[in-house]
Parts: structure tokens; sequence; C-alpha cells
């Protein structure tokens, strides 16, 4: 198992490969905690296809693995992706993504085109007209402009400060509308309206064994080794007692033994297990069981 690395900053040249762009948004962090899902709102500040960077409302351990659910675009479906917790700085976080699939990264790609070529560009000022002054014989012999001549420096002061009163009027009614449906969707998180809380756990109607839901494992991910446990050298079999809900996804778990690093990253990997529906008299059924996941150096 690949080792996670821990990083709590960098002070030397710029590593990055992939240029980052700005994405102001809500987004959502789901981090496993002692078996229980915890959901934790904030707010994107760049993202490119390798990570995200974000202010959240609570701090992250680095080496955490975590499941994202971001906006890109208002046009296109919330951009779900797991990743682990690379950089953590108060409640900044740094996140790099983990195994992306290539329609997720054609979705962060095309984002970005459109973010690189969307620019706002000041409206264009009409050139001055000509003026033609014609002679008068009341004036008797008032000086002549020629159709190319020269427009008062007053009005082409007036129609300057025009244009540019309308560019930052519009760039402050964009700043305006932003800001309001980022409070809008904040406190709509912080009241319990959290979009993640599906997760809420399904009771059980019967105990199955381990060998029967085995045969019934459709998808397994192999748990990372956390960077800690190999350090110290920390190895074994961690049993988890879990509840597999009735589509065949992992709801909720519990370790019974290990470390709590170890324990940890055995929970993280098995919320993305997913089982075949077991079936009670043909209608499918929330059931209790137990798995283990064993440890290497």
């Amino acid at each position: 198992m690949a080792a996670t690395t821990q990083s709590r900053g960098w002070e030397g040249p710029s590593r990055r490969r992939l240029p980052r762009f700005p994405l102001q948004g809500v987004l959502d962090v789901t981090v496993l905690r002692s078996g229980i899902p915890d959901t934790v709102p904030g707010r994107s500040i760049n993202v490119c296809e390798r990570g995200i960077a974000a202010v959240l409302a609570e701090e992250l351990v680095p080496g955490e693995f975590v499941a994202i659910e971001m906006q890109l675009s208002p046009m296109t479906p919330p951009l779900q992706a797991r990743a682990v917790v690379r950089y953590q700085d108060r409640l900044r976080s740094g996140l790099e993504f983990v195994g992306l699939s290539n329609e997720q990264r054609n979705a962060i790609r095309s984002w970005a085109k459109e973010a690189k070529e969307a620019k706002v560009e000041p409206p264009a000022v009409e050139p001055p007209p000509a003026v033609v002054v014609a002679q008068s014989a009341v004036t008797g012999g008032e000086k002549l402009q020629s159709a190319g001549g020269e427009v008062p420096r007053r009005k082409r002061r007036r129609r300057f400060r025009i244009g540019w009163a309308i560019v930052f009027l519009m760039a402050g009614m964009a700043a305006a509308v932003s800001w309001w449906r980022w409070n809008r969707e904040w406190d709509a998180l912080e009241s319990g309206l959290k979009k993640s809380e599906i997760v809420a756990g399904e009771k059980p109607t019967v105990q199955v064994s381990a060998d029967v839901m085995q045969k019934l494992l459709i998808h397994r991910v192999e748990p990372a080794y956390p960077a800690e446990a190999r350090k110290q050298r920390l190895q074994g079999l961690i049993a988890l007692d879990i509840i597999v809900g009735r589509d065949g996804s992992v709801v909720n778990m519990r370790a019974l033994n290990g470390p709590d690093v170890l324990a940890r990253a055995a929970m993280e990997a098995l919320r993305w297990w997913k089982f075949e529906p077991y079936r009670l008299n043909g209608e499918p059924v929330a059931v209790e069981t137990t798995v283990a996941v064993e440890f290497k150096p």
C-alpha cells in the first residue's frame, strides 16, 4: 500500500505543475471519524486537476481521506470526488484529489478553459464625432474647425468617466449577486440543510455472516497505509462491525480493535465498498455483518 505524505507547508519555489484557477463557491467536505460521517462546510479558493484549496469551518488532519462535493458551474451538476489532506493551516486546507475518473478530469478541464477565456472587458467608448463649425457672418470671421478637429477636452473626460462608471457598476452588481448567493447557501448549511446528510443510517433487519457478505461484495477499495502507522511499524487485522443498507452501500461502521490510526484508514476505505443488496423473501434489507482489513508495513 502506498503511504500518504503529510505536508505542513512549503517555503521554496513553487512545485505546481498545473495552473490553479480561482473558484469562489460552496464546498462540502465529509470526513469519517469514529465510524460516523462528519460533514464540514466551507468555501473553495482555487482548483486544478490535482487538487483544491479551501477555507473550512473545522480543522482537518494531514493524511486524512475525505469526500468532496463542489459546484464548478451553475450549469453543471456538482462534482463529487475523493481527496487526501496534504496541507492544513488553521482553517485553510490543501486537498489533493485521489482516483479522479476521466469524466471528472474532463469536467475540471472544461471549466478551467472557460474560466481562463472569460474576461470582463470594459464597454468600448465610441470615438468622439468630428465637429464642423461653419463660418458665421454674424461673428464676422470666427475661426473654422475642420471635420478632423479636436473635441473639447471636457467632453472627452466626461465620456471617459461614464465608460468606467459603467464598468464599475457592472462589476459591483456581479460581486453583490455572488456574495448574496454565497451567504444564502452558507446559512442553509449552518441551519442543518446539508446535502450530504443522506447517511443517516438504517436499522439492520438481520445479522449476516462475513462469508455470506463476502460473496456479495462487488466493489472493494484497499485502504491506504498511513504514514504515521508506517513510521511506528504498526500492522495487523482491523475488525469492523458494519451495516450495509438496502442499496448495498456501507451506511455505518464501528472498529472493534486496533490502533486508531489504522482503524480510521480502514473505515475510510470501507465507506467506498459496495455489495449486492442482501434479500430477505425477495426484498432488499439492511443487514449487519463483520469484516476484517489487514495492514502490513
